[in-house]
């Protein structure tokens, strides 16, 4: 058999052909990328400037309005990028858990049978989705600083909340030593309310039996905590803002940019995660509602028990691109001042230090990463989901 009979049987081989055009794919890539990272190696040094990164080391020199951790204008750009990931992150995580739960309302209120309830959810839904989220982000951050009384005359919600156009004025505490037997008690309860939780579900497929699961995780997670909490003498010392002058001192403040940014996209986003829950529950077989009806089910545990634990299967997989639209859509922050990885590697780092394939290569590689997480945390929950056939 000559060479070239050889290599037209590997093509006609499925499994070869398809070995082949990988190795052929994966080697274009390649080449493409060196080219396009030796071609910007070579532009760069023909005006003087070369890829390096020893610029994060350098003091930051501009001050960030919101951290979490502690840092001054004398920081470096890494930490000035730690605080701007650290804000990606916490508008990522409670938008995550803000559109989910309304979303799966918006979900369930659009196949209400009350026409009200109904209607609402559909004028919502259709109203968030068709404007882009951006006008939605400037426009509630608009109705903040604009329509929001000025800190004077802030709303006071029973001398510890306050709210103006310089954000929400709440109490923050501070540990005492007695908090760690809190904090054993909670986790104690968390971990024996998640074995419960296994346990009901197989007694209950077992033998039918159904336990009150969320009495009891309730008792353990928050009732035996807060119990605890009196017993040992209350160990958290709470600061209380007040009116000083101009301004609110002591307590916590959250700044008017990260409540418009973290409403903006959790209302957006939650307009399309209810689009998704509604089909996922059109999606299960009405039977099912009908068998749980005539074996004496009400309507809400058949919701519960019955159609959502199936609904997840087809939720899931589009949920997991919801997640991720919120994530990257937190890069608009900076339309508003708010201080994300986007406002400080990606604006006044780069802005200061001229590294600009530097700091976008830093502000991509933190979303891809982000993505992947994402997206790898959401399978393996889809996966769990899985029916196992045999």
């Amino acid at each position: 058999m000559t060479s070239s009979n050889r290599i037209l049987q590997l093509w006609y081989n499925k499994e070869s052909r398809s070995v082949i055009v990988q190795i052929i794919t994966i080697a274009l890539l390649l080449g493409f990328f060196t080219y396009v990272i030796n071609n910007a190696v070579v532009n760069m040094a023909a005006i003087g400037k070369d890829i390096n990164f020893s610029f994060l080391f350098d003091p930051a020199d501009y001050d960030i309005n919101q951290t979490l951790i502690e840092y001054t204008s004398r920081s470096t750009h890494f930490m000035a990028g730690l605080v701007g990931l650290i804000n990606t992150l916490l508008i990522a995580v409670i938008g995550i858990i803000i559109a989910t739960v309304l979303g799966f309302i918006l979900g369930v209120m659009r196949l209400s049978n009350n026409w009200l309830t109904q209607k609402l959810a559909y004028v919502y839904i259709e109203y968030m989705r068709n404007v882009p989220v951006l006008l939605h982000i400037l426009l509630i951050y608009g109705v903040i600083v604009n329509v929001l009384p000025k800190t004077k005359f802030a709303l006071n919600f029973n001398d510890t909340f306050f709210l103006s156009n310089r954000g929400l004025m709440s109490p923050t505490g501070t540990f005492e030593s007695g908090m760690w037997i809190v904090s054993s008690v909670l986790v104690a309860g968390i971990a024996f309310s998640l074995w419960f939780r296994s346990y009901a579900k197989r007694v209950q497929n077992n033998t039918g039996h159904v336990y009150p699961v969320g009495w009891i995780t309730l008792a353990a997670v928050v009732v035996a905590p807060v119990l605890v909490y009196f017993v040992v003498g209350s160990p958290i010392v709470w600061e209380y803002p007040a009116l000083k002058g101009f301004n609110f001192k002591g307590g916590m403040v959250v700044r008017p940019e990260f409540i418009a940014l973290l409403l903006a996209l959790s209302m957006y986003t939650a307009a399309f995660i209810g689009e998704i829950v509604r089909g996922g529950i059109m999606a299960i077989s009405h039977g099912q509602t009908e068998a749980a009806y005539a074996l004496g089910v009400n309507p809400s545990r058949t919701l519960r028990l019955i159609v959502i634990p199936q609904a997840l299967r087809v939720i899931i997989p589009p949920l997991t691109s919801q997640y991720l639209n919120l994530t990257k859509n937190s890069s608009l922050a900076i339309a508003i001042g708010y201080m994300d990885i986007v406002a400080t590697i990606g604006g006044i780092s780069l802005n200061q230090t001229g590294r600009e394939m530097e700091s976008m290569a830093i502000v991509l590689t933190i979303y891809l990463v982000l993505s992947l997480l994402i997206s790898s945390v959401m399978n393996w929950y889809n996966n769990k989901l899985k029916l196992v056939s045999r």
